[in-house]
């Protein structure tokens, strides 16, 4: 989800594929590094007691996947999925509405920044179920509308970046509707990213439980509704 701007008109696939060096250069800019490591601070309390084969949906460049020790991915993406491999992840070209794998699979999935970018949230919220083991858990990373930042992007994909452009984000009540939906349950919520919207680096802030919606992250752990 992060580019420069582009006066571009395309799809989801169409622009990870033609952007994939430039999201993954995102990464390693002064602004980029800081909202990561406050991103993956938030996301690593969730994850001490979960149980491996680990999988990501929407793995991008891998990223997150090699910092969470996350083995296995799914991408729409060829270009981005080719960097991905380059970090040690096996990874499938796939929607996530539709995931190549036996059902209770993995005793964690990953979702982190995708599903304002999938075409039909709530499925790739099943099918991440539908593959989950029944005692594993959904770790989801999202920019929700009540957010700040939320409006900041938006405001950049109208200004014409290719990234920014495709975003849909989801209220926060849109989402828990989506995971009862699903058939899964909230367990744990944290935030982060309480800062003002800004494109110089960000300090570093620890995560607070709980949701809020001036955070500009938020990390849903999901587990099963019939556990």
């Amino acid at each position: 989800m992060r580019g420069e701007a582009d006066p571009s008109s395309l799809g989801a696939t169409d622009v990870f594929d033609a952007f994939a060096e430039r999201y993954d250069r995102w990464y390693d800019k002064p602004f980029g590094r800081s909202a990561f490591s406050l991103e993956k601070s938030c996301i690593q309390p969730v994850c001490k007691d979960l149980k491996k084969p680990f999988l990501e949906v929407g793995v991008g460049t891998g990223r997150f996947a090699e910092a969470l020790e996350i083995e296995y991915g799914i991408d729409v993406s060829f270009g981005v999925s080719k960097i991905a491999k380059t970090r040690g992840i096996s990874v499938i070209v796939c929607r996530g509405e539709k995931l190549p794998f036996r059902s209770e699979s993995f005793g964690a999935v990953f979702v982190i920044v995708t599903l304002c970018f999938v075409d039909d949230p709530l499925e790739a919220l099943k099918e991440s179920a539908r593959v989950l083991q029944n005692d594993g858990s959904i770790i989801l990373g999202l920019i929700l509308r009540e957010s700040p930042w939320a409006s900041y992007y938006k405001k950049k994909g109208e200004e014409g970046n290719v990234f920014y452009k495709i975003a849909k984000f989801y209220s926060f009540d849109e989402l828990k509707a989506m995971v009862e939906q699903a058939e899964l349950k909230i367990t744990e919520i944290r935030s982060t990213i309480f800062q003002e919207p800004t494109e110089s680096p960000l300090h570093f802030e620890n995560p607070r439980k709980g949701y809020s919606n001036e955070a500009g992250f938020v990390v849903v752990r999901l587990g099963k509704a019939h556990r």
